[in-house]
């Protein structure tokens, strides 16, 4: 009787092994159909005969029903005229506006039929091993899929503007712009870069974020460009300051503008920068939270002056130069 049940049981087993390789198999057939109606392919072209010349082929992705993309500035930039590929139609795409400094831009297309915009999922909640999904036009063989996982989060890469997914999805010359999607489907970043030493894949891939992507984008919809956040202009350096006998690192204001921003809020040469939005003072968290804010949004920071620790609440505004 033994025998059987534990034949029994090992069959039961077995039979749970497989169900569960299916399930995860249809995870990532499911995932990959739900999103690949979404991700285009865009030629640029630096000549009015665009036939001609081709500058470069990358991807983008379907941001709304009536025709806005988003892809990567550099897959664009510089070209005279821009071919979009979608349900098997190439469109001509006009340039609505562009953010060099994220590497996001936004083209629009005019299509006889609404659109499938792809479904946008959460970033912040990512955790390294999350399984990902790359989808994109790598060397413009066609719309492609890689599988991979979160290998980090929060890379600079040279840009702490963007705070980075990385990824060791394959991502390949054309993937540039294209999606980064969980096993749900859903975008959780737009492909933007690869750490390479021959120019193809070698294991690091970069996404830029949804959520900065999506605020970006909705900025250049409505405005036509990206309105730079501003609290003032001044100079900091990375310094350290004792607190009750204790050293933290701050950020020493060595110059600012006065009469405008945050000078007016109380901040002054000298004064150490402790914290910033609640977090310790870094060059990456202020230009993280200056960076991350719209026109209208507050911003707080703890400082210490010749009067002990101060806090204050600066409105950030939209970008002035410097007179």
């Amino acid at each position: 009787m033994k025998y059987i049940l534990s034949f029994f049981t090992i069959t039961i087993f077995i039979i749970g092994l497989f169900t569960f390789s299916i399930n995860e198999n249809n995870k990532f057939v499911n995932a990959s159909s739900k999103a690949i109606p979404s991700v285009v392919t865009i030629w640029s072209f630096q000549n009015s005969q665009y036939r001609n010349k081709l500058s470069s082929i990358g991807s983008g992705v379907i941001f709304s029903s009536d025709g806005y993309l988003v892809t990567n500035y550099h897959v664009i930039s510089g070209a005279k005229n821009i071919i979009v590929r979608v349900d098997n139609s190439e469109l001509d795409a006009k340039v609505i506006g562009f953010d060099p400094n994220s590497d996001i831009a936004v083209l629009k297309i005019d299509h006889n039929k609404e659109l499938e915009p792809v479904s946008i999922g959460s970033s912040e909640s990512l955790r390294v091993g999350d399984e990902v999904l790359a989808i994109g036009n790598p060397y413009g063989i066609g719309i492609s899929v890689s599988s991979g996982i979160i290998s980090a989060t929060g890379r600079e890469y040279g840009n702490p503007y963007l705070n980075l997914i990385q990824t060791d999805a394959a991502i390949n010359p054309g993937n540039s712009g294209g999606a980064l999607i969980n096993n749900e489907g859903n975008l959780i970043g737009i492909n933007t870069k690869i750490f390479s030493k021959t120019g193809a894949y070698q294991g690091l891939g970069f996404a830029i974020p949804s959520e900065k992507v999506t605020q970006i984008a909705a900025e250049i919809i409505k405005f036509g460009e990206v309105r730079k956040a501003w609290i003032g202009n001044f100079r900091v350096t990375s310094s350290r300051v004792l607190v009750e006998d204790k050293a933290f690192p701050s950020l020493k204001v060595v110059e600012i503008e006065p009469n405008q921003g945050i000078y007016l809020e109380g901040l002054r040469t000298n004064d150490q920068i402790i914290k910033v939005n609640s977090l310790p003072a870094s060059w990456n968290n202020l230009t993280n939270a200056i960076n991350y804010a719209l026109p209208g949004d507050s911003i707080s920071i703890d400082f210490i002056n010749k009067e002990g620790l101060q806090k204050i609440t600066v409105q950030v505004s939209s970008y002035k130069k410097a007179s």
